[in-house]
């Protein structure tokens, strides 16, 4: 008896003791956030519509209210107090921030420490040396003929052996059949991306396997990460780290279980053996030794290869199921270049399909995957636009909006006109810091060339055996929360043999009472009697 009224006495003294302590800390917190509180605080129009999300009434999404304020902004540049966020849509800006003064925006320990949990020591979340260490490797690698070479072969074969068998059986079966193309993508862009960057398969793109534990918490770990650069002061989340609660339990539990797949793909390139192999994660390794930092150059990979590129994908075919003519011309181009009813067989034929590159950049002008991307000023500075920036200030470019403005892209800026980017049917490219949808300056993307010839790929294979017809008015889409732009409630499409004719169609995505998508289209097979497909066994 006294044995337990002594362990009871025990457990109340402890949990008074945390009471306290965490009492302490939370009042500690609290003084602290008051203090700064009058910094962060501010009654101006802009600020006042953030905190109150009274933007909401007039706008789906956050990227469309910035946007709107980016247009009527004379320099194309506004605040956000609240968040210490500069914001433009000036390409003049861009070029100073990426290019002409490169060294006084770099990522920042603020950004380093928001997605820090996430993405470690990877490329994408450092400055310096550990940067230009990962860049130089990368770059080395990715320029290499036999690398474009073994990248083609790999996409060129998940698409032949298991995407285009896939779409084909949905599309020519009896029963009805809901399937979800950005979830599809999804699938295809993380198969892809393991198979070209670790030599793994996961074989995602076999819908009768579930998506893995680790694609779910990868999904998570982005959206809550991304949330965190929301708030309007990092002590919110700070704070609920330090205790273990919400949002950033969930993080918490969502990253361990990305480290153990991560530790898991390394031991299993150990295991295999690396200094023969071609993927990258082999050709870091013959150089690194530290594990954690391999882990966070996987994930790093990871998130370049896969959210990006099936985000790409996601916004393309919507686009196209719109837009049928621009199916056509893609199609035609494609007889003439390749023949009709022939493959593609190398990368440096694709180089001759200009309408197909433009359609491609034409569409991740109005949806890149990558919407907007922040830089810390490292000291007092003026942008070009005579925005004057205190050190601290977090400076963001926003590609979404510079898509949308008038005076960077004409009077039909909000069109989806792939015949803006030919010269003579010749494919010409912009000002990099007019479209920086693939960064610009010194940290432009490196894995640029390899996401075209996945995106162009895929299009080009899906074009050339699939009719896209639009057959309701529909909504613009809204965007989850995440790193990347990614759709809410997917683009989900459904098998229909009603008719007589096979056919995939969007249905309408009711998710709590708030519709995703008001619209439909429909993906009607064409003959593929022509086209062989070669099933390898991996």
């Amino acid at each position: 008896m006294e044995l337990e009224a002594y362990w009871f006495f025990q457990v109340l003294n402890a949990s008074f003791c945390f009471l306290i302590f965490t009492f302490i800390i939370l009042s500690l917190f609290s003084l602290l956030f008051c203090l700064l509180r009058p910094k962060l605080w501010c009654n101006c129009e802009i600020c006042s519509a953030y905190l109150a999300s009274s933007w909401s009434r007039q706008f789906e999404n956050l990227c469309d209210w910035y946007t709107h304020l980016l247009k009527n902004s004379p320099g194309k540049t506004i605040h956000i107090h609240v968040l210490g966020n500069t914001i433009t849509a000036n390409p003049d800006n861009v070029e100073y921030m990426l290019k002409s003064n490169f060294d006084n925006f770099p990522k920042g320990k603020p950004f380093s420490m928001i997605l820090g949990d996430f993405l470690g020591r990877g490329i994408f979340n450092v400055d310096g040396d550990s940067w230009r260490f990962q860049k130089k490797m990368a770059s080395l690698e990715l320029g290499k003929q036999s690398i474009r070479s073994y990248a083609f072969e790999i996409i060129n074969c998940e698409i032949i052996d298991r995407l285009i068998p896939l779409l084909s059986s949905v599309a020519t079966g009896k029963e009805q059949r809901v399937l979800d193309l950005q979830d599809v993508f999804r699938r295809f862009s993380f198969d892809s991306i393991c198979r070209f960057s670790f030599g793994l398969d996961p074989r995602c793109l076999e819908l009768s396997l579930p998506m893995s534990k680790f694609a779910t918490a990868f999904d998570l770990a982005s959206k809550l990460s991304a949330e965190r650069a929301m708030t309007a002061s990092p002590l919110v989340w700070k704070i609920k780290r330090m205790l273990n609660i919400g949002s950033e339990k969930q993080l918490k539990k969502a990253v361990k279980i990305i480290n153990i797949l991560a530790k898991e793909v390394i031991r299993q390139r150990r295991k295999m053996g690396f200094l023969t192999h071609n993927d990258l994660l082999s050709r870091f390794m013959c150089t690194v030794n530290d594990e954690t930092y391999l882990r966070d150059i996987v994930i790093s990979f990871l998130l370049a290869g896969r959210d990006t590129v099936a985000s790409g994908l996601t916004s393309l075919f919507w686009l196209l199921a719109k837009h049928p003519k621009v199916g056509s011309a893609i199609r035609q181009e494609a007889d003439r270049v390749i023949g009709q009813n022939q493959e593609m067989t190398s990368f440096e034929q694709m180089k001759e399909l200009h309408y197909l590159q433009a359609a491609v950049y034409e569409s991740m002008r109005l949806y890149p995957p990558i919407q907007f991307d922040s830089k810390f000023c490292q000291e007092d500075d003026t942008l070009p636009d005579g925005s004057f920036l205190k050190r601290g200030t977090r400076v963001t470019y926003h590609p979404y909006a510079m898509g949308r403005i008038e005076e960077i892209w004409g009077p039909d800026c909000l069109e989806f006109k792939p015949e803006r980017w030919l010269r003579n049917g010749v494919f010409s490219p912009e000002n990099p810091f007019k479209y920086p949808v693939f960064q610009a300056g010194f940290r432009v993307c490196l894995g640029k060339e390899m996401a075209l010839v996945e995106l162009k790929s895929v299009a080009l294979s899906l074009v050339r055996r699939f009719q896209i017809e639009l057959v309701a008015p529909h909504r613009t889409p809204r965007f989850s929360p995440g790193l990347t732009a990614t759709f809410s409630g997917g683009l989900p499409v459904l098998t229909d043999s009603s008719s007589g004719a096979a056919k995939l169609h969007s249905v309408i995505h009711d998710i709590e009472s708030d519709v995703r998508f008001n619209g439909q289209f429909v993906l009607k097979e064409k003959s593929v009697t022509a086209y062989q497909y070669n099933f390898v066994t991996h």
